[in-house]
């Protein structure tokens, strides 16, 4: 698989590097600072979510990295901070090591994410079926003409953000059966490179978090068709619909490229502004936030009507 590996090596020692230098001295455990990575697939909604976390809590030093989930779970566990969000839980193992250093780890799901799969305005193919995806990253599939509604010819090919990306973990245990990844997968170092590489080539697939679509959007789309890209519909099976990433089929289970969004701290304060931030993103302000202002969908309940348009 041909990652550009040197490169998320090389953003996992920056990360190492500045939260080394945030550490010393222990600085970090002041108890208004609010050190905290971020799986990069999240960087818009978060982004919001930490500024008006920020503007409630004014005595908060808000010192958050954004990074691969794999590298964010890493710099949790080896204690060099102690909140991150990511997509999954810590496994056995990893809970394990952050007992090693007399922590324990709460974990709290606080919304429901998906992935786009996004294409050239000049590619005519935006229909796939998600076993044509598995087929895709398992390498059985290489070209756009082997796809059931593929119009065009050529080589496919699928990038990602990094190496350690959440997308690519999901690929690779949802879709592969925990197997790496084929055929023409690589990686572009960052969620904006993936852009550029889908806009330069009809024959690139590009994975991104959903929430990447809105860009300057304060509020969740309720249309892709003004975006760059062409976001493309995914069926699960042959029973169901074709469906692009929408809260509402987020919600119902229709668009079947998701996953879940968990905030995990291994801060052992109750008073420490991390743990203030805990207990916002799972809470009514945080969850409001997600609902209103991002593609994802919180876990709190929420209504669906139907309008009639006359």
């Amino acid at each position: 698989m041909r990652f550009a590996l040197q490169l998320s090596a090389l953003g996992f020692i920056v990360a190492m590097a500045s939260c080394s230098n945030k550490n010393a001295g222990n600085d970090w455990l002041r108890a208004d600072d609010v050190h905290v990575a971020v799986d990069a697939t999240f960087e818009p909604i978060m982004s919001e979510q930490l500024q008006q976390f920020a503007l409630s809590h004014p005595e908060a030093q808000m010192k958050e990295l954004y990074c691969s989930e794999d590298s964010a779970i890493r710099l949790l566990v080896n204690d060099s901070l102690r909140t991150i969000i990511a997509t999954r839980k810590l496994t056995e193992k990893e809970r394990m090591v952050v007992k090693s250093h007399h922590l324990d780890a709460s974990q709290a799901f606080i919304a429901t994410d998906a992935f786009a799969l996004i294409v050239s305005k000049n590619n005519p193919d935006t229909l796939i079926t998600l076993e044509e995806v598995k087929k895709i990253v398992s390498g059985e599939i290489t070209r756009w003409e082997q796809l059931e509604k593929g119009q065009k010819k050529g080589e496919i090919k699928m990038v990602f953000d990094h190496s350690g990306s959440s997308t690519v973990r999901y690929m690779r245990d949802s879709l592969c059966s925990g197997k790496e990844l084929k055929g023409n997968i690589f990686a572009q170092g960052s969620t904006k490179a993936v852009f550029d590489a889908v806009k330069a080539d009809p024959n690139v697939i590009g994975v991104v978090g959903v929430d990447w679509l809105r860009g300057e959007n304060e509020s969740a789309l309720a249309s892709f068709s003004n975006l760059d890209v062409s976001v493309m519909f995914v069926r699960r099976d042959k029973e169901s619909y074709h469906r692009r990433p929408y809260q509402y089929y987020i919600g119902t289970g229709e668009y079947p490229l998701t996953r879940s969004v968990y905030v995990i701290t291994t801060d052992p304060r109750t008073r420490s502004q991390e743990k203030y931030l805990f207990f916002w993103l799972k809470g009514q302000k945080g969850q409001l936030i997600f609902c209103n202002n991002s593609q994802l969908l919180p876990m709190m309940q929420v209504q669906i009507k139907d309008v009639t348009m006359k």
